[in-house]
């Protein structure tokens, strides 16, 4: 069998970005791809969500950002990666869902379904967006109204008029509320008081809360999202919202579901129709979970004090769209670092932890 130089799993921003950074230093790859068609998670997003709704999509190395406009997100982005692939003719392979990364006397195996392939080094990039994170609460399973995740959201012409409990404190929670409060009646709850910024969000700002999440994955901790550490701010299209008090109205955590709403341990109850439950994502990496990667604190600990992609376990793997990576414009800047960093496992050259 074949033992290529490197496989990237997950055709992505990072993904994406990791194989044309591959390709300029001259190694042989194949990247990996679950979904049947170019775009990464962006083409499974709701149909109700512009680019102009988006936080930002970051232009792929060579290329120049898509056009920020009213047309949808899950038919822009994926145009422009199709693009992408095809111009630079990077080296994808779908759809291929992998079940399992081992190691066989030193080489990596990647294994989906009855298909394998060997490589010498590996560059995750599979993201989040099919690791949904749900909290369990009593009486979940007997609620008889509709209960959705963020990745399942259908947009807000499908709530119009029902009674929406959206769950989370997070941008999602705050762009779902937006889009719902002036067509149907919402009820806002979170495990913690959201913490709000009304200062300018500037580049010293980002790289500040991109620092914290190095900071985490240094110590080998979980993750946490870049956008979960820099505040919440309104954009121009929540501020009907606001004015209807959306965001002021706000309470804690209930204790149960019941079948028709959420009670609290207080005794007070809302009826509600729909529980959107904007809680969030974890990183998608349980196929690795042969190579033991976790540090005893939870996280896979990378390099260069969380600032690299490479797993101080097995610098033989790579991680981007993780921990500090999981932005757009973090992501581009991970394909690089990850494919030197390849080029340095390949060639034996140690890493470093510092």
């Amino acid at each position: 069998m074949q033992i290529r130089e490197s496989i990237v799993i997950g055709a992505g921003q990072a993904g994406l970005s990791t194989s044309f950074h591959l390709k300029r230093l001259g190694i042989d790859h194949l990247v990996l791809d679950a979904n049947s068609a170019p775009g990464g998670a962006w083409q499974h997003r709701w149909d109700a969500l512009t680019m102009d709704d988006v936080h930002g999509v970051a232009e792929l190395p060579g290329a120049e950002a898509p056009a920020r406009d009213a047309q949808r997100a899950n038919i822009v982005v994926p145009a422009s990666f199709t693009d992408y692939e095809q111009r630079h003719g990077l080296p994808v392979l779908r759809p291929v869902r992998v079940d399992a990364v081992t190691d066989e006397d030193g080489i990596l195996v990647v294994q989906a379904g009855e298909r394998a392939w060997r490589t010498r080094a590996l560059v995750n990039a599979t993201g989040t967006w099919t690791h949904p994170f749900l909290p369990h609460y009593p009486g979940m399973e007997t609620f008889i109204g509709e209960q959705l995740h963020t990745v399942d959201y259908p947009g807000p012409e499908h709530l119009r008029g029902k009674r929406v409990l959206v769950v989370g404190g997070g941008a999602s929670a705050v762009q779902f509320l937006g889009a719902l409060a002036p067509i149907t009646e919402t009820i806002w709850v979170t495990r913690r008081e959201p913490v709000w910024r009304d200062d300018e969000f500037t580049p010293e700002a980002g790289a500040a809360a991109v620092a914290l999440v190095e900071q985490r994955v240094a110590q080998g901790l979980p993750p946490q999202s870049v956008v979960g550490v820099t505040g919440l701010m309104l954009r121009p299209q929540e501020h009907e919202a606001e004015r209807l008090g959306a965001y002021a109205h706000r309470r804690g955590m209930f204790q149960r579901i019941e079948p028709d709403g959420v009670r609290w341990a207080d005794g007070s109850f809302e009826a509600v129709d729909v529980i959107l439950w904007a809680t969030g994502f974890r990183p998608a990496i349980a196929h690795l979970a042969a190579l033991h990667l976790r540090s005893a604190a939870g996280g896979i600990q990378l390099d260069r004090n969380g600032r690299g992609t490479t797993a101080v376990k097995d610098p033989r793997i790579q991680l981007v769209g993780y921990g500090p990576s999981a932005s757009t414009i973090g992501a581009n800047r991970a394909g690089r670092t990850a494919a030197l960093g390849v080029q340095r496992a390949l060639r034996g050259i140690p890493t470093s932890v510092t």
